[in-house]
């Protein structure tokens, strides 16, 4: 396990007489894993949409869980994650009391990782502003076994190469970077000679392609 994961205290709370434990949680859409609870930390992989994983535990002052997928441990954005109660599902950090969700201390880091984070976020400064919406709605309150992962078409090899070779420089949103989500209008968007239908902007650390229309996110570059 992940050094930082390891140093992380778990607080185990009393419920209705019980210890909290483990939470299955599914994802609304393909989901950053994190290797910490932040956007400025580096993506060490992706929770498939509609996937199962579990919730080791949330932080409770902020929207990160620690989660655990396919082997792997790592820290995803609760707004994207819900568990079913009863016969639906709902998001996890609002029901985390009632869904007898873990709290866990946000984990501290070595000066080697706290230099990672800082090149991960490196240019972003203040946040200027939040994503908007996304595509949890799509599942809360759907009957289980109904949640479809999300889907993104493969852009043309030369649209990315035009991005490496004109970069701009990153900014820094609430939230997680997911399919469906929208940019702010603050958020300068750049053009694509070749592809005119995208436009470009990094966002927390990741390239991402936005439908000029409604200014979501159509494709991530991870």
């Amino acid at each position: 396990m992940n050094k930082m994961l390891a140093a992380t205290t778990v607080l185990t709370l009393a419920f209705a007489g019980q210890a909290f434990a483990e939470t299955e949680a599914t994802a609304g859409t393909d989901l950053n894993m994190r290797a910490g609870p932040g956007v400025q930390h580096e993506v060490t992989g992706v929770i498939k949409g509609g996937d199962a994983v579990n919730v080791l535990g949330c932080i409770e002052e902020a929207n990160w869980c620690e989660v655990q997928y396919e082997g792997e441990s790592g820290w995803a954005y609760g707004d994207y994650l819900a568990a079913k109660m009863g016969e639906e599902f709902k998001p996890i950090y609002p029901n985390r009391q009632e869904l007898g969700v873990t709290v866990v201390e946000t984990p501290t880091f070595d000066k080697a990782e706290q230099d990672q984070n800082a090149a991960v976020g490196a240019g972003t400064g203040a946040a200027m502003g939040a994503l908007v919406g996304g595509p949890l709605r799509a599942i809360v309150g759907a009957t289980a076994g109904t949640v479809a992962g999300a889907a993104a078409t493969e852009p043309k090899p030369e649209i990315k190469t035009y991005i490496d070779a004109n970069p701009h420089d990153p900014v820094l949103l609430e939230g997680e970077v997911v399919i469906g989500a929208g940019i702010p209008e603050t958020v300068t968007l750049y053009d694509i000679p070749e592809a005119p239908d995208y436009r470009y902007v990094t966002v927390n650390g990741l390239p991402v392609l936005v439908d000029p229309n409604d200014r979501t996110i159509v494709y991530i570059y991870r």
